[in-house]
């Protein structure tokens, strides 16, 4: 550990509400042990649903059999590396777990990476076989296919999106059959133990190239059973599973858990779709990004008479908010309605969930206290550090080693900078390389600020910007759903939406919004100028990862003419 640190808090325990009882078996190592379990003892409940079809857990086991067969009769076998880009499907969830159960290891890659980074973490990960969805997976990868000399076979799941001249593609329904061998597949499961790789994740890559994290059984069911600790999550709880797999909140919920917890998924490839499914399962369990629960919340304060039932959400007893700050206005909202949004903070690198709020020990704009058997504490310059078993075995190097994330003492330097209350309530401030540092060497977090801002209904998305410059400026991105109503009910009509973002009228209420944020801020934190932008910052326009965070680096060379303007 470096001389300059300075601990604050470590070993955290504050008070928790009582943990649920873990399910039988909740001493297992390995995730096909958990599996195995839910066949033999819940086999007949329901485990995965999509479509109006429903896999009990012991269907479940037998069809992840069958794909285990059919991937070895390809030449996957134990310590191989397998690509999966499908959205959030079955087909996704039991692909996974037939390479695991095979000893192999998954790589789930975000269906919007472009072509340039699939041949890296191709490459990277020694992928031998690719898993692809349809016609738009097999468009990224094709360009990049004569550039990956390791991937033998490519598997593609709609059949009319396989390449027929090329005799590296072969269809889903090619690979896997009703056919089972369950004394190999029993046999091979077996073997695996608890430091063996679970699944590998590439960061999404806000600071460039994206990293190979290796996560273990260990890490992602001493994960699992240290929040179901302090944050209880229902037994056979039900849930959604809408976002990318290889967002590792999504990953740890919809995979570890649901099968710590026997749980029952409800698939959603298409997001979009979220509150319709959400309608037709009414959950018990949902986790959202900010940006979910704040587009919910518009939906209902869009309609003063609705209910949490009009956007299915009245059975819910658990929910959970991570990857950003949430705003206060929205926990408060959800609080009023009946909901108590748990939030977290965690990295993939902390296999998720590293501190976590619950119902009873919660304070607004704080992200709990370490989770069960987890330790926290600061450097002087207030950068988080992370020990405990969550935190992942390595990250893959390019000759196939593993370098550790951890220091020599075993810990996970996070890049975030935060702070702890005397209670042991950690704050997260920002990202120590987003820092603002101004002009006249004022450092200022950008996430405060724009948190702020997105306190005001109209605002939808901003992004803080000044470093080594005078004043702060800010983009701001309308939230098109909430200023559409809002547009009509002031009488402002307009051809396109696009053309609200400098309509006057609204333009006015966004300075009223700004005012209203520099109130609570510094005089040299305030914003000075701002631009509204006509369209949403998405993952496909290059604006936002896959996880919904902001690609600063991205949106400061795309709007760098802006920038220029709000300073001349």
């Amino acid at each position: 550990m470096p001389a300059s640190a300075l601990f604050v808090f470590c070993s955290i325990r504050p008070k928790r509400a009582p943990a649920a009882p873990l399910t039988k078996g909740s001493a297992m190592s390995t995730i096909p042990e958990l599996l195995h379990r839910n066949a033999e003892q819940y086999g007949d409940m329901p485990a995965l649903s999509h479509d109006g079809r429903i896999l009990t857990w012991s269907e479940t086991r037998t069809r992840i059999a069958q794909i285990a067969l059919g991937l070895s009769r390809l030449g996957v076998s134990k310590g191989d590396r397998v690509a999966i880009m499908m959205s959030s499907r079955p087909e996704h969830w039991l692909t996974d777990q037939a390479l695991v159960h095979l000893g192999a290891l998954p790589a789930t890659v975000y269906g919007t990476m472009p072509s340039s980074q699939i041949a890296y973490v191709a490459n990277h990960s020694g992928a031998k076989v690719a898993v692809l969805e349809g016609a738009g997976e097999v468009e990224r990868w094709l360009p990049v296919l004569d550039q990956l000399p390791g991937l033998e076979r490519v598997v593609v799941f709609d059949p009319e999106a396989c390449v027929a001249d090329d005799e590296r593609f072969v269809t889903w329904s090619d690979v896997v059959t009703d056919e089972t061998d369950l004394d190999t597949f029993e046999a091979g499961w077996r073997e695996i133990t608890a430091d063996d790789p679970v699944t590998l994740i590439y960061t999404s890559g806000t600071t460039g190239i994206p990293k190979g994290v290796l996560l273990t059984h260990r890490n992602v069911i001493a994960n699992a059973e240290a929040w179901d600790a302090g944050a209880p999550i229902p037994q056979h709880f039900r849930s959604v599973c809408y976002l990318p797999l290889a967002h590792i909140a999504e990953r740890m919920i919809s995979v570890y858990m649901a099968i710590h917890k026997a749980g029952y998924l409800t698939f959603c490839p298409d997001p979009s779709q979220l509150v319709g499914v959400l309608l037709q399962t009414r959950p018990t369990s949902v986790f959202g990004v900010p940006r979910i629960w704040e587009k919910l919340a518009a939906a209902l304060r869009a309609r003063p008479e609705s209910s949490l039932a009009d956007v299915g959400l009245d059975q819910v007893t658990w929910a959970c908010s991570a990857a950003a700050p949430l705003p206060v206005d929205v926990q408060e909202y959800f609080r009023e309605q009946g909901i108590a949004i748990i939030e977290a903070w965690g990295m993939t690198e902390t296999t998720g969930v590293a501190t976590s709020t619950t119902e009873t020990d919660f304070r607004f704009g704080s992200v709990g206290s370490p989770i069960r058997g987890t330790e926290i504490k600061l450097l002087e310059d207030g950068e988080l550090l992370v020990r405990g078993p969550i935190v992942a075995s390595g990250y893959l190097q390019d000759d196939g080693s593993v370098l550790p994330v951890t220091d020599d003492e075993g810990w996970m330097h996070s890049g975030d900078i935060g702070r702890i209350d005397e209670d042991g309530h950690l704050y997260i401030i920002d990202r120590k390389k987003d820092l603002i540092i101004t002009s006249g060497g004022k450092n200022i977090a950008p996430a405060a600020l724009e948190a702020l801002l997105t306190k005001h209904p109209l605002v939808g998305q901003s992004l803080a910007y000044g470093d080594r410059r005078p004043y702060v400026v800010a983009l701001i991105v309308l939230d098109l759903d909430a200023t559409t109503a809002w547009a009509a009910s002031q009488g402002i009509v307009v051809a396109s939406p696009s053309e609200l973002a400098s309509h006057p009228g609204v333009v006015a209420e966004i300075d009223r919004a700004v005012e209203i944020a520099n109130q609570d801020l510094a005089r040299v934190e305030q914003i000075k100028r701002y631009r509204v932008l006509p369209t949403e910052w998405t993952p496909e326009g290059g604006e936002m990862t896959a996880s919904l965070k902001i690609m600063r680096r991205v949106v400061h060379e795309k709007y760098g003419d802006v920038f220029d303007a709000l300073y001349a």
